[in-house]
């Protein structure tokens, strides 16, 4: 069922419901008035009449049974009048009143049934006379369903003209949505542009906002499977490559060529695996994929653990400075991307550090936050080209890097909410990792 039918059938019910409410009241209230106005006028002429009593001798003295029309009593038309003695002797009648006596002992409004028609009465008491005025019941009931008839077509006309209001209003207050759905069906299968159509009502806007965000994600998502198949054929390319010629030279010597061959194309897999591993968690972090989002840890145990991690790999030692009681503040981001963004600082300051020289690994409070200071011993990057250190695949330096690590930290960061800077100095570079805490918790 259509939305246009849903609304016009919930609205329209809830018209004719109060139309029929307001329709049958209305009709109540005019059935009484028209009762009680009909009533009133029996009243008012049977005083009138009586009024008109000393107008007429041969009444006076007492002739009865003389017929009188309705111009010689002054009776409206359709209202049957009767004058008789307080004894039932009828004394004169109009012709539209029967041959019995209509009036009763009690003056006032009442029913008389004569034969087969039924009569609504007033009797009023005049000395020894009786003046009794009537009108049929039947043409009541006539006048009645007449005026009722004629209150209830306006309205039933009203209601109908209502729902083809409300039908056509529905049609068109709805076409933004059909003009939104037409946009959409005519867009080409691999289309990301932002939906544009114009003339949308103010509740309308916000979907084709949202629309168009969701556009913006899918364009993000596919701009990283992108990236990341350039990346991957990029930088997988020259490895693959190595460790086939490694392993071809190796088939074809023996001795200690072969070998160095072997532990050649040994090597170079270990950097293919690593390359790997760094592309797949640069694709995850900025894919949004969840982590150990549950876990909390504090600063002292994210960098021992980021120490461990890199030390295994035999290269230049750590020192770690713990300078005021931040350490012991819990991170409010996953541990495992904190541990990933310090380790990869850490491997990135021991490519650069000169032989016998140790890399400083500093934890201190700044403001709310927790700063992590990794600094080499190397020759630095000149001002000009900082701006390159979070580029993908970009090395300041010949060496055995993917140039990945930096890019690495710098998505972690932008993830969790983190700041990164880089200070660079004749004596080495220093990088200053910023992260979140949680207020006012610290580890037991």
């Amino acid at each position: 069922m259509s939305l246009r039918l849903r609304l016009t059938l919930i609205l329209g019910s809830a018209f004719v419901l109060l139309w029929s409410l307001a329709a049958v009241w209305m009709l109540f209230d005019l059935r009484n008035q028209l009762m009680l106005t009909l009533d009133q006028r029996l009243a008012s002429s049977a005083r009138m009449v009586a009024g008109l009593l000393v107008q007429l001798p041969q009444l006076q003295q007492g002739k009865a049974g003389a017929p009188l029309s309705t111009e010689q009593l002054g009776m409206p038309e359709g209202i049957a009048c009767q004058i008789s003695s307080v004894r039932g002797e009828i004394l004169a009648s109009s012709r539209t009143a029967p041959d019995s006596v209509l009036g009763v002992e009690d003056t006032g409004f009442g029913e008389r049934t004569i034969g087969d028609i039924t009569w609504r009465t007033f009797t009023l008491i005049e000395g020894d006379m009786r003046v009794t005025t009537a009108d049929r019941l039947d043409e009541r009931d006539t006048l009645k369903q007449s005026i009722l008839l004629t209150a209830a077509a306006p309205v039933l006309v009203a209601l109908l003209g209502s729902l083809l209001v409300l039908w056509l209003g529905l049609s068109r207050e709805l076409s933004p949505l059909r003009r939104i759905r037409q946009a959409l069906a005519q867009r080409s299968v691999d289309s990301i542009e932002p939906l544009n159509v114009d003339g949308l009502p103010r509740e309308l806007q916000p979907l084709v906002t949202a629309q168009n965000q969701l556009f913006q994600r899918i364009a993000q998502a596919i701009e990283r499977e992108r990236r990341l198949t350039d990346d991957a054929a990029h930088e997988l390319r020259s490895p693959l490559t190595a460790i086939k010629t490694h392993l071809q030279v190796a088939s074809m010597t023996e001795g200690e060529t072969a070998r160095q061959a072997l532990a050649s194309a040994e090597a170079g897999a270990d950097r293919l695996h690593q390359t790997l591993e760094q592309l797949l968690l640069l694709a995850r972090v900025e894919g949004k994929l969840p982590f150990d989002e549950n876990l909390q840890y504090s600063a002292s145990e994210v960098a021992s653990m980021a120490i461990s991690d890199t030390q295994l790999q035999g290269k230049h030692p750590i020192e770690l400075h713990l300078l005021d009681a931040s350490a012991q503040r819990l991170l409010d981001m996953p541990p495992s991307l904190a541990i990933a963004a310090l380790r990869n600082l850490l491997d990135n300051a021991q490519r650069h550090t000169p032989a016998g020289t140790a890399v400083s690994l500093t934890v201190q409070s700044r403001g709310e936050n927790v700063c992590f200071s990794v600094r080499d011993s190397g020759p630095g990057v000149t001002t000009d080209k900082l701006e390159y250190l979070t580029e993908r695949f970009w090395r300041n330096s010949a060496g055995d890097g993917s140039g990945l690590g930096l890019s690495i930290v710098n998505a972690i960061a932008e993830r969790c909410g983190c700041a990164l800077e880089f200070v660079s100095s004749g004596d080495g570079l220093c990088v200053n990792l910023l992260v979140v805490t949680r207020a006012g918790r610290s580890a037991l």
